[in-house]
């Protein structure tokens, strides 16, 4: 059994060709496409974070909105970055968004991709420390939030508040149980996924990294994956860690399909996220679905992992995307053993 879930970038355009004309399309549809993964048995609904861009950027009221519309499904950032966010306020959105979905969210976490706007966080009000970088700026972040979610008491009560105190040190409010255990750090290295191990998330690994040695994607990041796992184990956490891997995969079942994705074999490509960093991006996988089920079987990273997030081209409207998703259920992830 995989947890198979969806990623969408949540793209809106006033092109003649898309479905997903404003910022309001964007996020409604995000709704009901979440309300039909369910439906079809999906098991998550995941969404991007981008700022200054016409893409989902505020994750929470999207986050509570599905928690409210939906009964089982995991619900997911991939990724906020953390370079933006005030940890305090975020842990206060984020138990909120988790109390009204019931204890679903899955929040991915991370430094954030190449941006649309240079050091977009600044206008945000965030300024590295001196000798800080702004990805250990994130890092700094994310620990502040992990700790803020344990839910102790760290702020001295007023001796003569609006409303009477519990006894002892106050946390912020509302504080939801579990969802420290639910957070998820979006890595784009070996690294930063040892780094997330030894801190307690769980691992995010999208369709691009940092490309280390060479090898295909696939082989790369089930490397990166194994080395997280052996840093869990060395960092003695006592629950079981949980990894997912994101993919861009369309079974050709109609002509639709073959119009939009049957244009030939796609391989991993190589290109540079920022001038220092050289990255390699993984395949699209597009075919028939037995093709797909051989194609699917021999990625090393898939098979590390316990959840697949399929990619959705949003913008082609919310039935369509509703189609590819269900196609995977029901043609590929049986064949695969995943159903």
């Amino acid at each position: 059994m995989k947890n198979i879930g969806f990623l969408s970038f949540g793209h809106w355009s006033d092109s003649p060709h898309s479905q997903t004309r404003s910022a309001a399309d964007a996020l409604l549809q995000a709704v009901d496409l979440a309300v039909a993964a369910e439906e079809l048995g999906a098991d998550g609904a995941h969404f991007r974070v981008h700022h200054f861009a016409r893409q989902l950027a505020s994750p929470f009221p999207l986050l509570a909105a599905i928690g409210a519309k939906t009964e089982r499904i995991e619900i997911g950032t991939g990724v906020i970055d953390m370079r933006y966010e005030n940890p305090m306020y975020m842990a206060e959105d984020a138990g909120a968004a988790d109390l009204i979905a019931g204890g679903r969210l899955q929040l991915g976490i991370s430094r954030g991709s190449p941006e649309q706007v240079i050091d977009g966080w600044r206008y945000f009000g965030y300024e590295p420390q001196e000798g800080e970088t702004d990805a250990e700026m994130a890092r700094t972040h994310a620990e502040v939030l992990l700790r803020v979610l344990e839910g102790k008491g760290f702020a001295q009560p007023n001796p003569r508040p609006m409303f009477a105190n519990p006894p002892g040190l106050l946390r912020v409010e509302p504080h939801s149980p579990g969802l420290r255990e639910r957070i998820w750090w979006g890595a784009g290295s070996n690294g930063t996924a040892v780094w997330a191990a030894e801190h307690g998330m769980n691992l995010m690994s999208s369709t691009l990294k940092n490309d280390e040695g060479g090898a295909p994607f696939h082989v790369q990041q089930a490397e990166q994956i194994r080395a997280f796992r052996k840093a869990w184990a060395d960092a003695g956490w006592q629950r079981t860690a949980r990894v997912s891997v994101s993919r861009s995969i369309f079974a050709l079942t109609s002509d639709l399909d073959h119009a939009y994705f049957g244009g030939g074999e796609s391989t991993d490509q190589i290109g540079h996220i920022d001038a220092e960093t050289r990255a390699i991006f993984g395949r699209t996988y597009a075919a028939e679905p037995d093709v797909l089920v051989s194609q699917l079987a021999e990625d090393e990273a898939i098979a590390e992992a316990d959840t697949l997030l399929l990619t959705v081209p949003n913008q082609l409207g919310v039935d369509y995307n509703a189609h590819l998703i269900e196609d995977i259920l029901t043609h590929v992830a049986p064949g695969l053993g995943w159903r």
